[in-house]
């Protein structure tokens, strides 16, 4: 008689791709773009940005440091370019990614 086993071995690989694909799935609502908010670039401080921070970075919690400029946060809309900005050419946040300026 043959025997069914109710459990198969799940190897690490699996296991990170099911975690990391249901931690992907988990973080999508929480930026989701609301009508009222808007992406401010420049705003965020390190590792407290928004998901897609630009190039070098993949998502959100992963910008490098404050203020960067390829990095955003979703704020009520209409405040972005009130909000201050250090290394942005205006001084407030932007509304499209830019260079820093020194500090």
């Amino acid at each position: 008689m043959t025997r069914l086993h109710a459990m198969t071995p799940v190897t690490p690989a699996a296991l990170a791709l099911a975690i990391g694909a249901a931690l992907a799935f988990a973080q999508a609502p929480a930026v989701a773009q609301d009508a009222d908010k808007e992406k401010c670039y420049g705003v965020s401080m390190k590792g407290k940005n928004d998901c897609a921070a630009g190039p070098g970075t993949t998502c959100a919690g992963t910008a490098k440091k404050d203020y960067q400029g390829n990095a955003w946060k979703l704020v009520p809309k209409g405040t972005c370019e009130k909000t201050a900005s250090p290394t942005s050419p205006t001084g407030n946040g932007q509304l499209a990614m830019f260079t820093e300026k020194k500090m």
